[in-house]
């Protein structure tokens, strides 16, 4: 398209140089020929008025001497009927046949001679006769200012098929480039790369296309998020009868069918972990949450909290939760912040006893917003092994995807997770959720980069915000 642009602006402005510069350039030929043969014209007329009052020789020759035309001028005097001869006077150029004529009708005419042209100017005699004033004009003359005027006008053609050229590329650059973008996103689309837009500009016919295209990719990613938020709800659904249905078995006691019950549990767990860890491989890569998307973290936190009550009360733990008690947006989906909150509380209950208690702190900043998920066990011996199983390396019964949908969550507003020891005598998981994540901070793939060191060295005091106190300072139960 670009390249048909520029062929058909060439040619176009070709024809209008053409049509425009050829005649103009015939019309300064023309012109340079008239300037020659009037000012031709105007050194004849210099000498008639001698003609008029005398034939004699030697005053002839001093008037056409003085006209400084040197032998650029001839004149011819017939002979006279008293019996005086012909007179001719400079160098004579026409022939004798084009005298007579010019003579006989008694006009001006112009002829042909080697190196020019000759104007014949017929003078009335004060006897009767007609005398012919030859003036030669050469072809220097006639075609002075003709050659740069064509150089002129050659250049200005040039230059104007150039321009044309210029304009057309970039008119083709403007319409090629969202075009170009189109595909290159189509292509992205298609390899999983669900983030891809394309910038609605260009014509308007691309900036439909354009919007279209952003359109369906905003409906392929709210399809593949509600199909993720249906099958972390079904992991959900199951991990809890599952957690549920091993403390039971614990409780058994011992015996063939106690054991063919807990080594039941167990293989299903393996299988639910193995169905959890298969998509999680397979989950393809989500568009990033746009300026004013997010979620409220508080609400999503009391939600959580009241699914979780139920088992809690079942297994005689006490839990809290602090500071929900006013909206607190986060640039995080909705969807993602319930599974991360799922997969710590999961944790408590399934690697703490019975009764142990446990709370989640939410503390709104300036610029972040923090997420502690607190509890009361034996705490974590290896904070740095716990968050490298998080990178998912899947030991025997876990399959890596709870710290690791923590850490990803965090890291994708440019925040960071770590591991320490509560004011409740066991582990603390602190989530970092960074609020100004599109101040420029971005790596290649458009994510904020994630935060490094400091993993598993407890809570660490940021400048600029006060330590956390402990959940249960300002706690309250949920309804």
């Amino acid at each position: 398209m670009r390249w048909a642009l520029v062929k058909v602006c060439v040619a176009v402005t070709a024809m209008v140089v053409v049509a425009f510069a050829v005649p103009l350039g015939l019309v300064v030929k023309e012109m340079a020929r008239d300037r020659a043969f009037s000012n031709a014209e105007r050194e004849a007329a210099a000498i008639a008025p001698a003609l008029s009052i005398t034939t004699d020789r030697e005053q002839l020759e001093r008037v056409v001497a003085s006209a400084g035309a040197d032998d650029g001028i001839a004149v011819h005097l017939p002979a006279g009927g008293d019996g005086a001869d012909a007179i001719d006077l400079g160098r004579q150029r026409a022939t004798d046949k084009d005298i007579a004529t010019v003579r006989e009708l008694g006009r001006a005419s112009t002829t042909e001679v080697p190196g020019g042209s000759a104007l014949l100017q017929p003078t009335a005699l004060s006897s009767g006769e007609i005398a012919v004033v030859e003036v030669y004009v050469p072809e220097s003359e006639v075609t002075n200012g003709v050659a740069m005027a064509w150089a002129v006008l050659a250049g200005v053609g040039l230059a104007l098929i150039v321009g044309s050229v210029a304009v057309a590329d970039r008119l083709g650059v403007r319409m090629v480039r969202p075009a170009r973008r189109l595909v290159e996103s189509a292509h992205e689309l298609g390899e999983g790369q669900l983030g891809a837009r394309v910038p609605e500009e260009g014509p308007k016919e691309l900036r439909l296309a354009a919007a279209a295209f952003n359109a369906m990719a905003d409906q392929v990613v709210q399809l593949l998020a509600n199909e993720r938020e249906l099958a972390a709800d079904l992991s959900h659904r199951l991990r809890t009868p599952l957690t549920v249905l091993r403390l039971n078995a614990a409780s058994l006691g011992d015996g063939p069918a106690a054991e063919q019950t807990r080594a039941a549990v167990e293989q299903l767990e393996r299988e639910v972990d193995t169905i959890i860890r298969t998509a999680r491989e397979a989950k393809p890569q989500t568009a990033a949450v746009g300026p004013g998307a997010g979620c409220d973290a508080a609400e999503v936190v009391r939600e959580r909290m009241a699914f979780w009550s139920a088992l809690a009360e079942d297994e005689g733990r006490k839990w809290r939760v602090a500071g929900v008690e006013r909206p607190v947006r986060i640039p995080v989906a909705r969807a993602d912040l319930a599974a991360a909150l799922d997969a710590l509380l999961g944790n408590v209950f399934r690697h703490t006893a019975e009764g142990t208690a446990f709370a989640v702190d939410v503390h709104n900043g300036e610029d972040a917003v923090i997420v502690l998920v607190s509890d009361a066990g034996p705490g974590i011996a290896d904070p740095e092994a716990a968050m490298a199983r998080g990178r998912g390396s899947g030991s025997d019964g876990s399959t890596g995807l709870g710290l690791d949908i923590v850490r990803r969550l965090a890291e994708s507003t440019g925040g960071d997770v770590r591991l320490g020891s509560s004011v409740l005598g066991g582990t603390e998981v602190r989530i970092w959720i960074q609020l100004n994540a599109g101040d420029g901070r971005t790596g290649k793939d458009g994510r904020a980069p994630a935060r490094t060191g400091h993993r598993g060295r407890g809570p660490v005091r940021r400048r600029g915000h006060p330590r956390l106190v402990s959940p249960f300072s300002r706690a309250r139960s949920l309804p």
